[in-house]
């Protein structure tokens, strides 16, 4: 079973391979997106210009106050939203006027999110919610299996494969939602806010699986309030009436 140590020695012989350690994994070019009225006026623009490098093995929090353009931003990262103006390349291709078909093949395949609220299916074991983006893909049900009992197994769950969700903790639900996640290896993973229904404790466990996870080479970017989970970050993008005010970089950016 593939381990997280694994992980790390694939990535860095992938890095090596190609000769350039942090290549550019999401490429954002004066992104701008406007909400109009139904009479055509302007209602707000909430991102106003916004360039963005996102680097392969980036452990990155966007931060805000409400209505600074974090979410927009998140959602047009993830490609559920499209951006008014500007381009947004990842893995080199272009998304900004890609049609909605092929957006979702690109969210399937290359994008993982977790949420705050877990989104999981009551009704279906563990193994089955974790499958959910590889049956959208058209992966058989022998390999969905595989697949999602090895990303079981990379966020300690193995033990756990015949439970539904109501049977595990809200940690062990985060976990879930973090092997969905994880089990087509995409691109890059995206968090809004993903220990704000845990307690301290719990939220604790859970960002230390995403240390984890990001010293094994996984693209992480967070959406957030809270500091300490930024602090725990390789990067903090601070953003203020739709517009990049801040950008640390650093080990840790504190």
């Amino acid at each position: 079973m593939t381990t997280l140590d694994d992980m790390e020695t694939e990535t860095r012989a992938v890095r090596a391979g190609q000769g350039n350690e942090g290549e550019v994994v999401a490429a954002l070019r004066d992104v701008r997106k406007i909400y109009y009225k139904p009479d055509g006026s302007v209602l707000v623009e909430a991102l106003g210009g916004v360039d963005l490098d996102i680097r392969e093995g980036d452990y990155l929090a966007i931060m805000g106050a409400s209505g600074s353009g974090k979410s927009t931003l998140m959602n047009i990262l993830g490609c559920l939203d499209p951006p008014t103006s500007g381009t947004y390349h990842l893995d080199g291709v272009d998304l900004s006027r890609m049609e909605d078909d092929e957006l979702s093949r690109i969210r399937g395949s290359r994008i993982g999110f977790i949420f705050q609220a877990f989104n999981l299916i009551s009704e279906l074991d563990i193994v089955e919610n974790v499958g959910i983006p590889l049956f959208y893909q058209g992966v058989t049900r022998h390999d969905r299996r595989a697949m999602a009992i090895e990303a079981l197994g990379l966020v300690g769950l193995g033990d756990r494969l015949t439970h539904r969700p109501k049977e595990l903790s809200g940690g062990q639900q985060q976990r879930v939602a973090i092997a969905r996640a994880l089990v087509s290896k995409p691109s890059i993973i995206l968090a809004d806010e993903p220990t704000g229904n845990l307690d301290s404790s719990t939220g604790d466990s859970i960002l230390k699986l995403f240390d984890e996870l990001n010293e094994a080479g996984i693209t992480l970017v967070v959406v957030t309030h809270d500091e300490e989970l930024a602090e725990r970050c390789t990067r903090i993008l601070r953003l203020k009436d739709g517009l990049v005010a801040e950008d640390i970089v650093g080990k840790k950016a504190r």
